[in-house]
């Protein structure tokens, strides 16, 4: 037995599981794919000015969550805990929003970091697929990354989740709404530390899940009763386009996203089976964070989908993905020249595009069709030196048990005919 084991708050992906969380991925990531968002990858730790600038210094995140080091040159570096200030810098970086064509459309995958308390549906290192589009400011942008991921987890067969909506204002309206909340928060018995985020950030102290603070906060102003006109006119563009699509949400008055760079749009995918940890993903509009981080203004909305919180939504509604066989045929050979032969005939199925796999390590006969019956294969190919005399191998079928000598130059075009 290893000595080792996976961090705490951590996890491995092992077959089977690994199979859902992939097919988890490519459902997100698919009508992303069919709407003009490109891929993009950025590295697994970042400049920690990057998060303290964009995710904001009184978070969590970064006043208690983040993975930091030193290198041996002396740079100040940090784990990535979200994905939208690394993706903005790289597209600034690579001057896309100067090749002409607003908004740069770009999704992504990977993991993140946060140093949290660990329990079900929240770990320290986790997976998230998430979208943005950069450089235009448009109702129809916000509504359309909504569409997509409403559409993604209705293609996985999620029914039960719910989208939350709300607007944080913007750079006109929201510090008469900071200085209304404020005034009305420091009449409030807090701890030292809400009341420090008073100070610098009061819309955090409404994303607060203690039910201590939370009661305390019933007839605190809304923000919705402080929006200017343009973000009462762009909030309800936003609606009307949800709404003529079909798509169903909530509006809720008090949802702030926990990250600072959040204007006007923000929303949360919230699925009730989860418990606490209720929130699958969200997302909103981040119109100043370019800035923030030494760019040029370009007005952005994105989100990001957690893909661990999916699969756990997917469980809790008793859905189960219909997962393709990671093997379709399994090779048996009876001898050392079948060894050779089959060994063959399955890399000419594999290029042939049938997942085909071989009874590795000399097995005898029966194990070698236990291991066949295990892989999940609905067909064996099996083969003696009798059947090699004769030009064929014996194609049997593992749910029925029916076998049938094919040609074995012919083996391609029967195995694909059985398969369909």
């Amino acid at each position: 037995m290893s000595t080792f084991k996976a961090p705490r708050g951590t996890y491995d992906l092992i077959p089977p599981d690994s199979a859902t969380y992939l097919a988890v991925r490519d459902a997100i990531a698919a009508p992303l794919k069919r709407s003009g968002y490109g891929y993009v990858e950025t590295p697994g730790f970042e400049n920690v000015e990057l998060f303290a600038r964009g995710v904001g210094e009184s978070t969590d995140i970064v006043t208690k969550e983040m993975y930091t080091l030193t290198t041996k040159g002396g740079d100040q570096l940090a784990l990535r805990p979200e994905g939208t200030a690394s993706v903005l810098r790289a597209a600034l970086e690579a001057n896309l929003h100067k090749a002409g064509n607003l908004p740069v459309k770009l999704w992504y995958s990977g993991s993140y970091y946060r140093y949290e308390r660990p329990q079900k549906g929240r770990y320290r290192h986790f997976s998230q697929v998430g979208a943005e589009a950069i450089g235009a400011e448009d109702p129809a942008l916000d509504a359309e990354l909504i569409i997509l991921a409403h559409d993604a987890y209705r293609s996985l067969g999620l029914r039960n989740f719910r989208i939350l909506l709300n607007s944080l204002g913007d750079a006109i309206c929201r510090p008469a709404y900071r200085a209304a909340l404020q005034d009305f928060l420091r009449g409030l018995e807090l701890d030292d530390d809400t009341r420090r985020r008073i100070e610098i950030n009061p819309l955090r102290v409404l994303d607060d899940k203690r039910e201590a603070v939370q009661k305390q906060l019933v007839g605190a102003p809304m923000l919705g009763d402080h929006l200017c006109e343009a973000c009462k006119e762009y909030h309800e563009q936003v609606r009307e386009l949800l709404t003529a699509e079909g798509v169903a949400f909530e509006d809720d008055p008090k949802l702030v996203r926990g990250l600072d760079y959040y204007t006007r749009t923000t929303f949360e995918f919230v699925h009730d089976g989860l418990g606490s940890q209720s929130a699958v993903g969200g997302g909103g509009r981040y119109d100043g964070l370019s800035e923030m981080i030494g760019g040029p203004a370009l007005p952005s909305v994105g989100w990001a989908l957690g893909v661990d919180r999916t699969v756990l939504a997917l469980e809790a509604e008793g859905v189960e993905l219909d997962l393709p066989s990671a093997t379709s045929v399994f090779a048996v050979p009876l001898g050392e020249e079948a060894r050779r032969v089959l060994f063959g005939a399955v890399t000419g199925l594999r290029r042939a595009g049938v997942a085909t796999d071989f009874a590795y390590g000399g097995k005898g006969v029966k194990a070698a069709m236990k291991a066949a019956n295990r892989s999940g294969a609905r067909l064996a190919v099996i083969a003696g030196e009798r059947d090699l005399a004769e030009g064929v191998v014996q194609l049997k079928d593992l749910e029925s048990g029916e076998q049938t000598a094919v040609p074995l130059d012919g083996l391609v075009e029967a195995v694909s005919a059985r398969l369909g």
